[in-house]
This record gives C-alpha cells, sequence and structure tokens, in this order.
C-alpha cells in the first residue's frame, strides 16, 4: 500500500483540492484508495466531497489530571513542573487545575511525590469514515472545540489515532493508495502527518510566503527522511521564479503546475470536487 502526504507550510495554497484531486487521479487507475483528513481542527474534505459528517465511527480520548486532596500535601511540585502554566496554587492552599489549558502531557504527575495527582480521561476527538463511491473511502479526524488551545499534545493525539485508524481501515479494505491530507504548517501533528508516508506533495503557490514556507515544509521532509515533490497550485498568477529557487535549493523539482481553474473553483465552492479529474 503507498502511502502519500500531501502537505504544505503555508495555508490556503489549495492542499485539500490537491489531496483530492490526486484521489481521483488514483481512481481512474483503478486503484482503492483511502483520503484521511488530518487536519482535525479543520477538517474540510468532507465538505469539498459534498458530505455531512453525521455519526462518528468512534472517539479519541486523553488523560488529564485529578487531584486527590487526601494525599495532596501542597508541595507546589506540580505547580513548578507545568510548562503551560496551567496550575494555580495560593500559598498554603491546593493546587488549582485550569482544565482548559491543560494539555495532559502527564508531567504533574509524574512528579508529586505523594502520588496525589491521579488521572482522568476525557473525550478530545471524534473520528468518521464514509464511503464516497465505489473504491473511494474517506477517513476524517475532528478535535473537540477548544482543543486546539490547549496545546499541541492534544490535537497531535487525535491525528495520531485518526492515522491509526485509517492505515488499519485501509489495511482490512485492501487499498492500494492511502493519501494523508495534513494540517498547514510544520508543527507536531503535521510531522505525525507526514512520518512513515513513502512521498510528501509540498503544496505551495507562486508567493514570496508561499516560496518561504514551501521551504520550511521541504526542511522539514528532509528531516523526517520524506521523499518530497512540489506542486505549484494557481502557477500562471504570480513569479514563479521564488518557488523553483527553493526546490532547487532542496534538489527536487516542480512536478506539476496547476494553473488557476474557474472550473476547479466552481466545484469547490459546490462540494463537488470528486467529480473533476484534472491530474493525468
Amino acid at each position: 500500500m503507498k502511502k502519500i502526504a500531501v502537505t504544505g507550510g503555508k495555508g490556503g495554497t489549495g492542499k485539500s483540492t490537491v489531496a483530492i484531486l490526486l484521489a481521483n487521479k488514483c481512481l481512474n487507475q483503478n486503484q482503492k484508495v483511502i483520503l484521511c483528513d488530518l487536519d482535525v481542527e479543520c477538517p474540510n474534505d468532507h465538505l469539498l466531497l459534498g458530505l455531512k459528517l453525521g455519526k462518528s465511527s468512534t472517539s479519541c480520548y486523553a488523560e488529564f489530571p485529578l487531584l486527590n486532596k487526601k494525599k495532596c500535601q501542597k508541595c507546589g511540585l506540580c505547580v513548578k513542573s507545568c510548562y503551560n502554566h496551567t496550575i494555580f496554587q495560593v500559598p498554603n492552599q491546593y493546587p488549582t487545575f485550569l482544565r482548559d489549558l491543560c494539555s495532559g502531557c502527564g508531567a504533574c504527575w509524574h512528579v508529586c511525590p505523594y502520588g496525589a495527582i491521579g488521572k482522568t480521561q476525557e473525550k478530545i476527538g471524534e473520528i468518521y469514515s464514509h464511503k464516497i463511491r465505489n473504491n473511494f473511502y474517506l477517513i476524517t479526524g475532528f478535535a473537540q472545540p477548544g482543543v486546539g488551545k490547549t496545546g499541541l499534545v492534544v490535537t497531535d493525539y487525535v491525528v495520531a489515532k485518526t492515522k491509526e485508524f485509517a492505515l488499519d481501515f485501509a489495511k482490512k479494505l485492501g487499498a492500494n493508495t492511502i493519501i494523508f491530507d495534513t494540517a498547514a504548517g510544520t508543527h507536531c501533528p503535521i510531522i505525525t502527518g507526514i512520518m512513515n508516508s513513502d512521498f510528501a506533495y509540498a503544496v505551495t503557490e507562486p508567493t514570496p510566503m508561499g516560496a518561504h514556507d514551501l521551504g520550511l515544509i521541504l526542511d522539514l521532509c528532509q528531516k523526517l527522511k520524506v521523499p518530497a515533490k512540489v506542486i505549484l497550485n494557481q502557477a500562471d498568477l504570480g513569479d514563479r521564479e521564488k518557488t523553483e529557487n527553493i526546490a532547487a535549493k532542496f534538489k527536487t523539482i516542480v512536478e506539476l503546475k496547476i494553473p488557476y481553474s474557474k472550473k476547479i473553483a466552481k466545484a469547490y465552492s459546490a462540494g463537488k470536487l470528486n467529480k473533476i479529474n484534472l491530474l493525468k
């Protein structure tokens, strides 16, 4: 099974559009395809395919601290250990855990010498599966509202569980190709999305910021030892030279240049991208 990551440092370059067009291409080659939306804070592949998420297939849970006041000695070590500063303590009083800001990293319960901090499980996300048509399935990860502000640990966990679910789903289905549509950026959830892929498509645009962030994502792919290819979207609307220079710097090429297309724009806005067969 071929594992392809569709990614890009900058948001808004058409990454999800390219992921769906790539899935369409694989379908035209008689492959069985899984598209996995790993932009768990703002998944939109289902919208571009004209779907409603409906009922989830499974849920994601994470552990968060739970104070046992009978054991707590008010020493304050948990407060000092919290890099997110989400534990508040008035002198000589019990610590207060600010759940909305907690990342669930576990540092507090590991440093407590009295075993006063236990764990409680809370739902942090949902995973959805849809059959788009014969041989084409969509897996969507969706973090609970507000999860993103707690930090990258929780968001990354939803991404990891969604990817694990999608890989297991693909193996059971006997899929030929699985496409991971990551979020924009280069932070932990994107790293998790790209890791262990056979190669990655870095989608960018012909703008200075697009070229700059392309350099960041190509550098990340090199560090992860994932070969990367560049796709330049809306290639006829700007200056391609900076993009080509960045690609050359990282010893890769702009494999595909997609011109602006009113047909794609209309299909995008109508949720009908699965009917577009642009990639040959």
